[in-house]
């Protein structure tokens, strides 16, 4: 005789298999399934862009076959002179200066990321804590690799590995689950 189960059980093991069904949802198909990076984890889903749309990407990501390789440890996304620059997530200012020849702002957040943007007119300073979409600066002329009136490099490591920042704004799966139905 098949075992009934009690009505709060039913809705335990409905929330379990919608669970389940969620996570198969988000799993790639196949080798061609674009899905987030190795690196990728459920705290960067709090990320967002740090220039308010359009903001075409002008220039990809490439990563460095060695440390010192060549290689572009960022993205370039096109811009206005004077724009508001944001922080792209929650965390602390770790630097807000000069470096070189240029502004830069990093960023460090609580999941283990530093993002990084240059050139950047700060707007804060270190050791402040910032709130994803705070104003952390303007948008400085672009610098001498740019095809636009202003370009922001937006960069993203962890430790000393460089990741490419638009895995933390793209691909973001919104799932709904609908109500139960009997």
């Amino acid at each position: 005789m098949p075992r009934v189960l009690s009505r709060p059980a039913r809705f335990a093991v409905a929330g379990v298999l919608a669970a389940l069904a969620t996570v198969a949802l988000l799993l790639p198909f196949g080798a061609a399934a674009a899905g987030p990076p190795a690196w990728f984890d459920a705290p960067a889903a709090g990320f967002s862009w740090p220039l308010a749309p359009p903001h075409p990407v002008l220039r990809q990501f490439s990563a460095p076959a060695t440390p010192w390789g060549p290689g572009h440890r960022g993205v370039d996304l096109g811009g206005t002179p004077g724009e508001p620059v944001l922080a792209a997530a929650d965390g602390i200012v770790v630097f807000a200066a000069h470096l070189v020849d240029r502004p830069v702002v990093s960023v460090d957040h609580p999941n283990g990321l530093r993002t990084t943007y240059e050139p950047v007119s700060p707007t804060v300073a270190p050791a402040q804590p910032v709130r994803r979409g705070q104003v952390i600066g303007h948008l400085q002329p672009a610098h001498p690799h740019c095809a636009a009136p202003a370009c922001l490099h937006w960069g993203v490591r962890r430790g000393d590995e460089y990741l490419d920042p638009l895995a933390l704004v793209r691909g973001h799966h919104h799932v709904r689950l609908l109500p139960w139905r009997s």
